[in-house]
């Protein structure tokens, strides 16, 4: 069957229906890798709040104006936040404790969409290996069935590579 494009009824049922639970498989992949890549930015956005230009010991400031303080928004609240006016010392607090929830929330779904990710990764494990003695089940080769693409095999239009049977 080389290069020949098989029909629906040439992809056995339960290898389509493998192959579409992977392709669905893939997609929320795709989802779950976009929120890793947004919870990362929301990390690297609240921590930049926090330490951009911002001096080890600016901290200081709050109690003994001695520190420079650089650059950041935290930075900025603590140059008017020594002693002189406490609205300044309230604001560099809301705004610390604000950075401190972005990250704690940004790990927390950071954390939650690697261990999805990580069940993911089990699961598409397990259904490849289904398919894979699907296909070899009736002929393919082990190349071939690794080789499928899933979206072309759930549709039953799979373009085989190689000869049915010359598996490893």
């Amino acid at each position: 069957m080389t290069g020949a494009s098989l029909t629906t009824g040439t992809v056995p049922a339960r290898a389509r229906e493998l192959a579409a639970r992977l392709a669905a498989l893939f997609a929320r992949d795709a989802g779950i890798a976009k929120r890793l890549n947004e919870a990362q930015h929301r990390l690297q956005h609240a921590n930049d709040r926090l330490w951009s230009g911002l001096a080890p010991d600016a901290f200081g400031l709050i109690y003994d104006a001695a520190a420079p303080a650089g650059q950041s928004q935290i930075a900025t609240l603590a140059e008017g936040a020594p002693g002189r006016r406490p609205a300044c010392q309230a604001a560099l607090l809301e705004a610390l404790q604000d950075a401190h929830w972005q990250v704690h929330h940004g790990f927390c779904q950071y954390q939650s969409a690697c261990e999805e990710r990580r069940q993911l990764a089990f699961e598409v494990g397990e259904l490849s290996q289904q398919l894979t003695e699907a296909l070899t089940r009736v002929g393919f080769s082990t190349d071939d069935a690794r080789n499928a693409d899933v979206h072309q095999l759930a549709a039953g239009t799979w373009r085989t590579t190689g000869h049915r049977g010359s598996g490893r």
